[in-house]
């Protein structure tokens, strides 16, 4: 599970919204000093995210934190849907297009070109119609998982 801090910023009846800050990884490299991409990240401010969720844990009042987070199953294969299937469609399409026409047809290369950027078409909208199913798209929506604590305090020794 991924999981990232949020502020509750308000609450609609049975709805909570929560505020999300994106990091840069920047911020955790001890690098940063040195590093190009380091010195860019300090000057770009951070952006928020804001979220609605259905208030299904303890009694949240504003400014709260709260831990909210995304299946990494979930991101991960929908990530490999995304990416890998038009590639895959694209570089089959080519393998026949290549073989059938240029090999035994005697025919131009641009059309196993041609037969490569259908595949690769074929591919994006297959990846499409399966990201589009309900199931895919409600596991990848963020969950409210849990109130952080209260501060800790400690007992003087």
């Amino acid at each position: 599970m991924i999981e990232e801090t949020a502020t509750v910023v308000a609450i609609e009846g049975n709805q909570v919204i929560v505020k999300s800050v994106i990091k840069s990884t920047c911020h955790s490299c001890n690098q940063q000093d040195d590093c190009g991409s380091g010195q860019i990240a300090k000057a770009i401010p951070h952006k928020a995210l804001t979220t609605r969720f259905e208030n299904t844990t303890a009694q949240l009042k504003l400014g709260d934190e709260v831990v909210i987070g995304l299946s990494e199953k979930s991101v991960i294969s929908s990530a490999l849907q995304v990416y890998m299937l038009p590639l895959f469609a694209m570089i089959v399409f080519a393998a026949i297009g290549q073989f059938i026409l240029v090999e035994q047809q005697q025919m131009h290369e641009l059309l196993a070109l041609v037969f490569a950027v259908l595949g690769g078409y074929l591919g994006h909208l297959t990846a499409k119609v399966l990201q589009a199913k309900q199931q895919v798209q409600s596991n990848l929506q963020p969950k409210l998982l849990r109130k952080c604590s209260d501060v800790i305090t400690s007992k003087p020794v």
